[in-house]
């Protein structure tokens, strides 16, 4: 029967033998932690160039000045005939002959109300418009422009 006890206990040091495995195991995970510590100063190294970037950026805003408008935009242009009948005959620059195509756009309710991007035309603006009943805001200026001289 004293055999038979030690036969078991071996079996029970095999167990603990699978354990130093798992510390094994552990040692590989400290390995991995390694390389993040590695990394950790070239982090560092980053905000020194960050540090850099805010003075190029101050150097930056010193020059700035007010914007000034393209003459080219701002040249007063002579609408066509069918074009005065919405905004006038006076000559004009394109910005304030958009605003006023707009303002009438909005008091007429012509915005599509499903699709803000489209423009339904009643009859004043279908003869801008080269008889299309419907045109988008981008296309819009393009065909506003043919009337412009």
């Amino acid at each position: 029967m004293a055999t038979a006890k030690k036969a078991k206990k071996p079996a029970a040091k095999k167990p603990a033998a699978k354990k130093p495995a798992a510390k094994k195991a552990a040692p590989k995970k400290a390995a991995a932690k390694k390389p993040a510590a590695k990394k950790a100063p070239a982090k560092k190294a980053a905000p020194k160039k960050a540090a850099k970037k805010p003075a190029k950026k101050a150097a930056a805003k010193k020059p700035a000045v007010k914007r000034k408008p393209n003459p080219a935009f701002m040249k007063p242009m002579t609408p066509s005939g069918v074009l005065a009948a919405v905004v006038g005959a006076l000559a004009q620059p394109r910005t304030e002959i958009t605003k006023k195509i707009w303002d009438y756009i909005k008091k007429n309710k012509l915005q599509d109300a499903i699709n803000r991007r489209m423009i339904n035309a009643d009859e004043k603006l279908k003869a801008i418009f080269g008889g299309k009943g419907q045109v988008s805001m981008f296309e819009m200026t393009k065909l506003v422009n043919k009337h412009l001289k």
